[in-house]
């Protein structure tokens, strides 16, 4: 046992200092990049983050299983690139009320440096805990609205007629809003309607997570796949690849320049300053 003792030290050294550096592993590795290109500011304008309502992982029709949400850097990093950037910024989701938080997504090796701003952030909290109802959103007031994934975005974004109609509505008015998201957040896009009764997005260039990434993540019990709802929704669907999808990243800027899409959980600080960048170009 003596002997061992020494050997047991060493183990356990060596597994502290690999779990005190794997977030720096993961983030050289592409989760999370540090965003580098130009920024601006909008002071004046207003932006909205949409999210799931949904907190459980389950196949179609089950109500028991993990919790699930939205993931917590796609909407940290929109909600702070925007702030930031002079802006307002409100928070709502499918149902309204407290939104549910992939509790996965805030654990320590792939925590990012927005959600830990957000964990000390108590006004952005509150919003969280007190979304506004996608229901009651005065859309027209918003100059971007964003769109975010997670797991749970999956069950409700493309479900509801609401959202679908407050895309649309958004699309069309005076304020020409500039409209987007990440990951399974695009989900979110795909049922809203043209004035003559097509699907909005048909036609335009788009990413969204990619149908890879879910099988190697091996969650593919959601009943919605962005890739595959992009496709079938009549998108030019773009994306980029790497060893595991987790740690590839692209952003799309359609050809008209008003949506503005994130194909995964490390898109989130490009597309939203991408999409405060498409406004600032309109001045």
């Amino acid at each position: 046992m003596k002997k061992l003792l020494p050997v047991l030290v060493v183990v356990v050294v060596i597994g502290g200092v690999f779990l005190a550096a794997l977030p720096t592993i993961l983030h050289k590795a592409g989760l999370h990049p540090e965003y580098s290109g130009p920024t601006t500011t909008l002071p004046g304008m207003r932006a909205l983050i949409i999210t799931t309502s949904h907190g459980v992982l389950a196949a179609p029709g089950e109500t028991e299983g993990p919790a699930t949400g939205v993931m917590a850097s796609e909407f940290t990093h929109p909600y702070y690139t925007f702030l930031d950037g002079g802006m307002e910024v409100d928070i709502a989701s499918v149902q309204g009320g407290e939104i549910p938080i992939d509790p996965q997504t805030l654990q320590y090796m792939i925590r990012s440096p927005e959600d830990d701003r957000y964990l000390d952030d108590a006004i952005a909290q509150a919003k969280v805990k007190n979304s506004i109802p996608i229901a009651d959103v005065d859309i027209d007031q918003y100059d971007i609205v964003f769109i975010s994934g997670g797991w749970g975005a999956a069950y409700d974004l493309a479900q509801s007629p609401m959202l679908a109609a407050k895309v649309s509505e958004s699309y069309y008015g005076d304020k020409a809003a500039v409209i987007g998201g990440v990951c399974h957040g695009v989900l979110g896009l795909v049922t809203a309607r043209a004035r003559d009764g097509s699907l909005l997005i048909a036609g335009r260039r788009m990413t969204g997570v990619t149908d890879k990434q879910i099988k190697e993540l091996g969650i593919e019990l959601t009943p919605l796949h962005p890739e595959a709802a992009l496709r079938e929704a009549g998108v030019v669907y773009e994306s980029q690849t790497a060893f595991r999808d987790f740690f590839a990243t692209h952003v799309v800027v359609d050809d008209e320049k008003r949506f503005v899409t994130g194909q995964n959980q490390n898109s989130g600080l490009e597309t939203s300053h991408r999409m405060m960048q498409v406004l600032a170009e309109r001045e």
